[in-house]
């Protein structure tokens, strides 16, 4: 199936209608920003203190009430991806977002790239000599019967090295240890071909363990488009030939030069791998 930007836009006039939950709370402590709840759900910042290249391992951290779900990087037909912005007057910048192997979440209503429990999207950042605070402001998407912006502003004062903070840790340990692996000779995409008329993607792909069943495979092309139908796969042992079907792309698109990815779920165990296209 293939999702567009334009879907996203229906989502949001509708639940700005309903009104953007959103707060500006300081730290209720060293390590972690107060929760901020709204209708699906709450999230709160959590962070560790700066190493000694300043570089700090955070985390926002995401639980959606039951029968509600937020989103992958790339959603699906109806909604918003997780965006995070750094107050730069603060010293402190945001490096890199991690998103841990989501689930594609399907039924009659419903198909898109999510989690339906709580996560914990690992952050990397970086601040300059003598910051004392990280202020972001996240903005999710949250759904049930409609999908509901969440916005808040999150305040965590950096506590100072060397500050024991087991819980906050493992937190995020747990949150790295749930990110897809990388891809290795037993895990790996192998091959992948585009269809002349770039309307199928077929891909081999090498498999961690003998099984039966199908993985997912979830391709996310340009910014906004993800596929995720499989028109045939076959697993032989620890090999999987699939092809995805590619919807609609954007106008006169050109894949010469450009690189999607896919991600492949084989049951707890998934990688991301980079597809090329000459």
């Amino acid at each position: 199936m293939t999702f567009a930007p334009h879907n996203r836009r229906l989502v949001l006039i509708i639940a700005t209608a309903l009104g953007l939950s959103s707060a500006t709370l300081s730290a209720a402590q060293a390590g972690t920003s107060e929760w901020v709840d709204n209708a699906g759900g709450r999230m709160r910042l959590v962070a560790m203190a700066p190493d000694a290249h300043g570089k700090i391992r955070a985390g926002l951290q995401i639980e959606p009430n039951a029968g509600w779900i937020t989103y992958w990087r790339e959603p699906g037909n109806s909604g918003i991806p997780p965006q995070i912005t750094i107050a730069p007057e603060t010293g402190v910048t945001l490096d890199k977002i991690g998103y841990p192997i989501p689930k594609h979440i399907k039924d009659d209503r419903l198909d898109d790239i999510g989690y339906d429990a709580p996560v914990t999207l690992p952050l990397t950042l970086s601040a300059e000599s003598g910051a004392t605070e990280i202020k972001a402001q996240a903005f999710i998407g949250i759904c049930k019967d409609i999908c509901v912006p969440f916005q808040a502003d999150l305040t965590v004062a950096l506590s100072t090295a060397g500050q024991s903070q087991p819980e906050e840790k493992a937190l995020l340990d747990a949150a790295d240890a749930r990110l897809p692996e990388a891809p290795s000779s037993k895990f790996k995409v192998s091959k992948h071909a585009l269809s002349a008329d770039q309307k199928e993607l077929t891909l081999s792909i090498t498999l961690p363990d003998i099984g039966d069943t199908t993985p997912d495979v979830v391709i996310a092309g340009p910014s906004g488009y993800v596929f995720t139908k499989q028109l045939m796969s076959k697993r032989d042992g620890t090999s999987l030939t699939t092809t995805v079907a590619i919807g609609k792309l954007p106008k006169n698109y050109d894949i010469s030069g450009k690189s999607w990815s896919a991600l492949v779920i084989d049951g707890a165990r998934a990688i991301e791998s980079p597809l090329a296209f000459k």
